[in-house]
C-alpha cells in the first residue's frame, strides 16, 4: 500500500476506533476521555507507526524489547510527546533496555523480574510506571501472577522493592468471556487500591471499557492484520 494511502487507512481506522471507545464510555456513564487508546504497533513497520502518529496517537504498545529500538528512538525526535508502553513478556536480559526506551511496562509478572527492574531503576534514576500482569485464566502457557497471590505480590512489589505500580493489565483466555475476567481483575484493582486497568484488545476492548478499563490496547483494528515476523527474544 502507498505511503498516503495507508496514512488515509489508518487516520481512519484511529477515529473510528475512537469512537467506538467514547460510545463505550458514554453506555457506561464514564467520562468520555476515561479511556486511554494504546495503540499495539508490534510488527508494523515505522511507516505505519509514523501515520499513527501524524493522526495525532502518540501512545504505543510494543511486545518486544528488540522490536521498539528498531522504531522508536528515531520517532522520538520527530515526536517527542509520545509514551511507549511493553505489552509483552520482559525478559530480565532486557530489562536495562525496558527501563532506558520504555515509558510503562505493563508485565511485571514475577518476582526475579520485578527485583531486576526495581535494581536497574535505582540505577539509573528512572523510575517508570508499572503495571502487575494478572493471569486472571490460570493458564500454565501465559505469563502473568495468578489472583491467588495476587495481592501479596502487588503489596511486595510496592513496599519491599520501591516499585511504582499504578495498575493491573490482563489477557483472558481466547475462548472464554472476556467479562468474567475484566471483572476479575478489576475487583483485584479496587481491593489493592490501583487506579488503572489496562484490559480490553480489538475484539473485546468495548467490554473492558464497561468494566472500568482505563486503557485498551488495540492493534488490528486500527493497523489491520498483524506481519509475520520471526521469534526473537525480548
Amino acid at each position: 500500500m502507498e505511503e498516503a494511502a495507508l496514512s488515509e487507512v489508518i487516520r481512519a481506522n484511529l477515529a473510528a476506533v475512537r469512537a467506538r471507545i467514547a460510545a463505550a464510555a458514554r453506555a457506561a456513564g464514564r467520562p468520555e476521555d476515561a479511556v486511554t487508546l494504546v495503540a499495539v504497533s508490534k510488527t508494523q513497520p515505522l511507516e505505519a507507526v509514523r501515520a499513527a502518529l501524524l493522526a495525532g496517537q502518540r501512545i504505543f504498545g510494543e511486545n518486544r524489547v528488540q522490536e521498539a529500538l528498531e522504531k522508536f528512538p528515531a520517532l522520538r525526535g520527530e515526536f517527542p510527546d509520545l509514551a511507549l508502553h511493553l505489552i509483552g513478556p520482559l525478559q530480565t536480559n532486557k530489562a536495562r533496555d525496558a527501563v532506558a526506551h520504555c515509558d510503562v511496562i505493563e508485565t511485571v509478572d514475577r518476582p526475579h523480574l520485578a527485583e531486576t527492574l526495581a535494581r536497574e531503576m535505582a540505577k539509573t534514576g528512572r523510575q517508570r510506571p508499572c503495571y502487575i500482569e494478572v493471569n486472571t485464566g490460570e493458564e500454565a502457557q501465559k505469563a502473568g501472577v495468578f489472583p491467588g497471590v495476587a495481592d501479596a505480590f502487588i503489596g511486595d512489589c510496592r513496599e519491599r522493592l520501591g516499585l511504582q505500580v499504578e495498575g493491573l493489565m490482563c489477557i483472558p483466555p481466547e475462548h472464554e468471556e472476556p467479562a468474567l475476567h475484566f471483572a476479575l481483575l478489576r475487583e483485584i484493582a479496587k481491593r489493592n487500591g490501583l487506579a488503572k486497568l489496562s484490559m480490553g484488545m480489538s475484539a473485546d476492548f468495548e467490554t473492558a471499557v464497561r468494566f472500568g478499563a482505563t486503557h485498551v490496547r488495540v492493534g488490528t483494528a486500527i493497523f489491520g492484520a498483524r506481519r509475520v515476523v520471526a521469534a526473537a527474544a525480548g
